[in-house]
C-alpha cells in the first residue's frame, strides 16, 4: 500500500481535496477530526490537568484552549507533547484498517505535515494549493475568524512556496472541483506504481 500525505496551509482547500479522495474510493485519514473526537474523549482529562480551566462536561472547550495556547509557543508544545502520542495510536489504527481492507493507496490528511516531520513517514506528499487572495477570503469568511488569528495561525505554518517545492503532487484548488477530480485520478494512477519511501 502507498501511503500520500495530504497538506496545504488553512484555507487552501485541503478539505474538500480530502473529501474528493474519500469520493474516489480511498481511504482518508483526517487528523483533525480525530483531534475532535480525543478532545471530546482521552484527551480532555489530560488537557484539563495541563490547562486548568480549559474543558467543560469533559470536553475541551476549544476556543478557551485556543485563547490559552495560540500565542504561547511553550504551551502549545506542552499541548502537542499531550496529543500527538494519542494521535499517532489512532493514526496507526487506521493504516493497519486500510491495509487490512486491501487498499492500494491510502491518504492521511495532516494540515502541519512537514512542521511535525510527518513527511518523512509517507511515500508521496499532495499539497493542495491556491493564490492568495482567495485564501485570505476563504479563511476570513470562517466564523470567528479574525485577520490577527489568522496572521497567528499562518506563523505556525510553513509558507505555501516553501509546501509546494517540497511536494510530489500540487493540486491547483482555484478552479473549481472538477480540475481537482481530475488530478486526484493522476495523482492516484501514479501512487500505485511508485516505489515505496518511507521506513
Amino acid at each position: 500500500m502507498r501511503i500520500l500525505g495530504l497538506t496545504g496551509s488553512i484555507g487552501m482547500g485541503k478539505s474538500t481535496t480530502a473529501k474528493l479522495f474519500a469520493e474516489a474510493g480511498i481511504p482518508v485519514y483526517d487528523a483533525d477530526a480525530t483531534v475532535h473526537r480525543i478532545y471530546e474523549g482521552e484527551a480532555a482529562p489530560l488537557i484539563e490537568a495541563a490547562f486548568p480551566g480549559t474543558t467543560a462536561n469533559g470536553k475541551v472547550d476549544r476556543a478557551r484552549l485556543s485563547e490559552r495556547v495560540v500565542h504561547d509557543p511553550a504551551a502549545m508544545r506542552r499541548l502537542e507533547q499531550i496529543v500527538h502520542p494519542l494521535l499517532r495510536s489512532h493514526h496507526q489504527a487506521f493504516l493497519d484498517e486500510a491495509e487490512r481492507s486491501g487498499a492500494e493507496v491510502a491518504v492521511v490528511d495532516v494540515p502541519l505535515l512537514f512542521e511535525t516531520g510527518g513527511d518523512k513517514q509517507v511515500d508521496a506528499v499532495v499539497v493542495v494549493s491556491t493564490d492568495p487572495e482567495t485564501q485570505r477570503a476563504r479563511i476570513l469568511a470562517r466564523d470567528k475568524m479574525t485577520p490577527d488569528k489568522l496572521e497567528a495561525i499562518l506563523a505556525r505554518q510553513l509558507p505555501d512556496a516553501e509546501k509546494r517545492r517540497r511536494a510530489d503532487f500540487v493540486v491547483d484548488s482555484s478552479h473549481g472541483l472538477e480540475p481537482v477530480r481530475a488530478a486526484i485520478r493522476d495523482i492516484i494512477a501514479a501512487a500505485v506504481k511508485m516505489p515505496r519511501r518511507r521506513p
